[in-house]
This record gives C-alpha cells, structure tokens and sequence, in this order.
C-alpha cells in the first residue's frame, strides 16, 4: 500500500514537473521576409529580388516582459555571424524575457542604404506585428556588434516617424528603435575607421559627404534613443575611440547613455565568453530593465 501511494506521489510529481517544463518552453522560432515578394530597395529608387529575413524567438509566455531587441549581427559588412551574435544573442535575451529578433540584412557590396533599410523595415515589421507577438511596440531596441553596431547606430541615428501616405501600413510606422546596445561598435568612417566595414560598406572610393552621413557620431541629436555601449582598451579590430566619442556625443546631446570599458579583451570578447562577456551582459540586461521601469 505504501509502495503504491509513493508511486502515485513520484508519478504526480513527474506529471506536474512536465507541465511546467513545457508551459516554460519558448515558441520555436518562427522566420518571417520583412519585403514584400522579397522586392527589396536600394535606396536610388530601384530594387532588387532578395530575400531577407528576420528569424523570431520568443520567449516563453509567462516570461515575457514585452520588450524586444532586433539583433544585427557582426562580420565587418562583408559576412554575417549569425550564431554567436545572432540566434545565440537571442537565445540569450529570450533567458530574460526579452524577444530576439534577428536580422539577416542584405550585405552592401558599396551600397551604404542597404543595410539600413533593412533594419528600418525589420523595425516596422516588429511593430507592425506586436500585438501578435505580444511585444510591446514602445520598447522594441536594437543591438549591434562591431559592423552590425555600425548599423544599430545608423537605426538610431537615422531614421523617421513612417509615411501617413504609405499604401504599405508598415510603412506608416515609425522606424526609430527605442533603445539601442552597441557592442564593440564600429561607429565613423573617418579617420580611425574599420577600414574594412568602410570599404564594403560605402565602396573604395566614397565622397565626403558619404563619410560624414555614415560617421554616427556626427548624427546623434536630442532625439537619439538611450545607448549602452561596451568596448575593450585592448580591441585591436575596432579602436576603443568609436565607442568613446559616440558615448560623449550623447552626452553632449543629454541622451541617457552607458558605457562599460573593459582594460582587457579582444574584439569578440575571446570567443564570445569569459569575464568581460559575462560582465557586459549583465550590466545590459539591468539597464535595459531599468529603463523598462522608466
């Protein structure tokens, strides 16, 4: 009788800890082409086929806070790394209860609009469907690593309110990211540039006029969203100068911003882990929550 009571016990305990884990379970991701019949802009008035996606993870519904972030991966506008600094950062955002969304941009090949027009149209997109996401459409951010930071930059530099005209409803909304996250950012394309980014980004030969367009920390004003940044001394990829000059030009413009300076490390944080991965992390997730209590 006993054996039979403990069994029955074990089996509601078994039952009841498998409803929970799969209540706790997050949405499997769901890819979504944020142009219509993957007709994409060049930003000249033409286009081009093109698919471009952004990949939606979700966090599990009873963990979600509502805000999400947009992730624009690194690889210095020439490549994409797509699974440190994408699928894995959302993976990471969704442990927080914040939905990652990231974003396969199209790379330029000399074309600098490209890619911000696909960061402005995921943005439009995600709010476009954030009641169906359950995200909220006033906390959706955008995170950015090295070239990709170049490119959260730009979303939070420039961007506009829609077109009230459009016959898209996406387009009628607002592109601007609420917050954004620069990680060992590339920010100018002047003189301490990543020479790379800037020559597959704008073309071996851009005007000056381009230069200081793409020169993010030439662009920031009183309406640039709240910034955290994080950057090593010892980056040898990208100076730690981007991060400090964008950090000081939002604070000239009274933009509430943070920056995490680390005295060791390598661009990528060595391998995307140890301490200065851990720290930033951690430090992002409380400021972004902090503002969440704003």
């Amino acid at each position: 009788m006993r054996y039979a009571i403990a069994l029955a016990t074990l089996l509601v305990i078994i039952s009841g800890t498998n409803r929970m884990s799969a209540a706790a379970a997050a949405p499997e991701p769901v890819r979504v082409s944020i142009w219509p019949e993957n007709k994409a802009p060049i930003g000249d008035g033409t286009f081009e086929t093109a698919e471009v996606p952004i990949t939606i993870h979700l966090p599990a519904p009873e963990a979600a806070t509502g805000a999400a972030m947009v992730i624009c991966p690194g690889g210095g506008y020439g490549g994409l790394m797509e699974g440190p600094e994408g699928h894995g950062i959302a993976k990471w955002l969704n442990d927080h209860g914040i939905a990652g969304i990231v974003l396969k941009y199209r790379l330029p090949k000399g074309r600098y609009r490209v890619p911000l027009l696909d960061a402005q149209r995921a943005i439009r997109v995600v709010r476009s469907r954030a009641a169906e996401w359950k995200i909220d459409p006033k906390r959706i951010g955008i995170i950015g690593f090295s070239a990709g930071g170049h490119l959260a930059s730009t979303a939070e530099t420039h961007f506009d309110a829609g077109d009230e005209k459009s016959a898209d409803p996406i387009d009628r909304l607002s592109c601007r990211p609420d917050f954004a996250v620069l990680v060992y950012p590339v920010i100018t394309m002047g003189e301490k540039t990543h020479g790379g980014s800037r020559k597959n980004l704008m073309g071996p030969t851009p005007s000056p006029e381009t230069i200081d367009l793409m020169s993010n920390e030439k662009q920031v004003t009183d309406k640039t969203p709240p910034t955290f940044l994080t950057h090593a001394k010892t980056d040898s990829v990208v100076p730690v100068e981007h991060s400090r000059m964008f950090h000081e030009e939002l604070k000239k413009h009274g933009v509430k911003t943070e920056y995490m300076e680390f005295d060791q490390g390598t661009h990528g944080y060595n391998g995307y882990k140890g301490k200065e991965w851990d720290a930033w992390q951690e430090a992002c997730i409380k400021w972004v929550k902090a503002l969440e209590q704003k």
